[in-house]
């Protein structure tokens, strides 16, 4: 293990290390930047896009603050435990891990395939819980872990079941790891993201259209954009 980066004067956040998976694209980015402006040293776990994770890296150094670009398929249990090893290995200690990493795969029930399933569940369910088994027993006392999930597991759409039900059992352990992590003061939350305008989400929508189209049965009839949330890092 190498040892601790010594925290920059006057940011007492850099005292926390943090892993956010899907962090080089869409939501995962927009937190990662966010977490480094707060002050803390991030792992930005990629799957495929090594340019925008380094990018990313590029960006949060240019603005004072410490990142790394980690590649790492969460479906594979082997590689996401791997992450956590370099997590460590890089800053010493792990103290917030935002668990965002995902895919869409939409059809009927009907339509819907054996190999959509199993792409959803290893990269939700089966990545949900590795990633949380492995920060309930690495974390340091007083983190923070907070899981992406989905709206759509409050809200029936058709088309939506095998990602809204791979969804939902992360929610579900969430919900009994808050309880165990309780005494230690780790919070365990989960965030039921809506519509989102993400380069992702439009295209495994298969439609330019979609976030506007679901946004309008939403009560406001908006729908959210990572890049100009209440408090933006970089569009």
């Amino acid at each position: 293990m190498t040892a601790v980066i010594p925290s920059a004067p006057g940011k007492e956040a850099t005292q926390k290390v943090a892993i956010v998976t899907g962090g080089s694209r869409g939501i995962g980015r927009a937190v990662a930047g966010r977490l480094a402006v707060d002050g803390a040293r991030v792992v930005v776990n990629y799957r495929s896009d090594r340019a925008a994770a380094e990018k990313l890296v590029v960006d949060i150094e240019d603005d004072g603050g410490q990142a790394v670009a980690v590649q790492a398929d969460v479906a594979d249990p082997e590689q996401l435990r791997s992450l956590f090893d370099v997590a460590e290995e890089s800053f010493g200690q792990l103290d917030i891990l935002v668990n965002n990493a995902g895919i869409g795969r939409f059809s009927t029930i009907a339509e819907a395939s054996d190999e959509d399933f199993d792409a959803l569940f290893a990269t939700h369910t089966r990545a949900t819980f590795v990633a949380l088994r492995e920060a309930a027993n690495r974390l340091r006392d007083g983190g923070r872990i907070v899981v992406v999930s989905s709206g759509q597991t409050v809200v029936v759409r058709p088309a939506s079941g095998l990602y809204a039900a791979s969804k939902a059992a992360g929610d579900q352990l969430v919900r009994v790891l808050a309880h165990e992590l309780g005494p230690r003061k780790i919070t365990v939350n989960s965030v039921l993201p809506g519509p989102t305008r993400t380069d992702g989400y439009i295209r495994q929508a298969g439609n330019e259209n979609i976030a506007e189209q679901v946004a309008a049965l939403t009560p406001s009839a908006d729908s959210a954009n990572p890049g100009t949330s209440p408090t933006p890092w970089r569009s």
